[in-house]
């Protein structure tokens, strides 16, 4: 069991908990979620001489045992009260007395209790503006606007991972030419469950062009647990910065847990016929799940039809239309990654995207301009 008094976010700076008990085996708990968490508390009996502590600690635990001797103690946020009595009616009264903003008890709530402790090790802030970016028919080029807004996004200095979540795509660190960097690929998170560590994650991944690539390998495991997608894509966003992801026009339970995560998402749609009849599909099905999803248009255009008239058919905002780019790097070698090329045309696009949506998202700082 556990219940919220008040909430605030977690705190944004990491540092270490503070636990107050003298519960021996509530205690021996407590140090042990911590280590799940990979933090190392402060331990007290009680309010720690001078305060200092008690008001520098990003998280307090007090134990159940030890509120009557918080009662004096200075209020504070970011105070969770830990018992193990289900049926006792007073623990609240002794929550709202010592300022608690969070009741919780053992067993039933360690998932919970690692996952903050956690939070506060890693220094969990604003979590990252994820866009996800997907084909409104085969060949629509999703792929390469996926690394070309990641390729921007970290070229000017903002920390992105860019998510391969389209397993028969032939990978994008090949897109990006970097197929041979050592790094750990889907695979090895397919047995990811609970807490997946944000820094771990971002430290384990490929370095390609100053970004973090979640890419598939080249073997034969083409699916990974809905369980372990959300657990890596959680980790991804607690880091902050952007998060790309590039989606298959099949959409499975492994998909929906993308999409649940995304803030905004992006619809290819070369401007034809057929593709817009297609993309119109793909739009109902993503857009029950997605809040925001926009139209990008990729020319060349069909005789009466232009970004405009593709946006209204679909119902859908325009973010613009992409810049067709010659040159690309291919499988077989030759050409440049998408977005490389500062100053090309589909660079410009995604630069241009960038500034409008942190703007709109209210993110601090706007891409720098050369």
């Amino acid at each position: 069991m556990s219940g919220t008094i008040t909430h605030d976010p977690p705190p944004a700076c990491g540092g270490s908990p503070l636990i107050v008990t003298e519960d021996a085996a509530l205690l021996d708990d407590l140090l042990r979620l911590c280590a799940a968490a990979g933090a190392t508390p402060e331990v007290h009996p009680g309010v720690p001489g001078q305060g200092d502590a008690w008001a520098a600690a990003p998280l307090v635990l007090v134990g159940d045992d030890a509120a009557h001797r918080l009662l004096g103690a200075a209020r504070r946020r970011q105070v969770v009260l830990i018992g193990r009595d289900q049926d006792d009616p007073d623990v609240w009264r002794r929550a709202m007395e010592i300022g608690a903003d969070h009741v919780l008890m053992l067993p039933d709530g360690e998932q919970w209790l690692v996952d903050r402790i956690a939070d506060v090790a890693e220094g969990v802030g604003r979590p990252a503006l994820t866009v996800g970016v997907i084909g409104g028919r085969g060949g629509a080029g999703a792929s390469t606007l996926s690394c070309a807004l990641a390729v921007t996004s970290a070229r000017e200095g903002l920390r992105t991972l860019l998510v391969d979540a389209d397993p028969l795509g032939g990978g994008l660190d090949v897109l990006l030419g970097g197929e041979g960097t050592e790094g750990l690929r889907w695979p090895a998170f397919a047995a990811s469950r609970g807490r997946v560590g944000g820094g771990a994650l971002e430290e384990s991944l490929p370095a390609l062009h100053s970004l973090r690539v979640l890419s598939w390998d080249r073997g034969d495991c083409v699916a990974v647990p809905p369980q372990a997608v959300r657990a890596v894509l959680a980790a991804a966003r607690r880091r902050g910065g952007i998060v790309v992801v590039d989606l298959p026009r099949r959409l499975d339970d492994g998909v929906g847990e993308v999409l649940a995560q995304l803030d905004l998402a992006l619809l290819v749609v070369p401007a034809e016929l057929r593709a817009v009849a297609a993309a119109g599909r793909v739009a109902a099905a993503v857009g029950t799940v997605v809040r925001d999803l926009r139209v990008a248009v990729r020319g060349p255009y069909t005789p009466g039809l232009d970004d405009q008239e593709v946006a209204r058919l679909l119902g859908l905002p325009l973010a613009g239309e992409v810049p067709v780019e010659p040159g690309l790097l291919r499988p077989r070698g030759g050409g440049k990654p998408p977005g490389v090329s500062g100053r090309s045309p589909l660079a410009r696009f995604c630069r241009g995207f960038w500034e409008r949506v942190l703007v709109e998202s209210g993110v601090p700082g706007e891409l720098r301009r050369s």
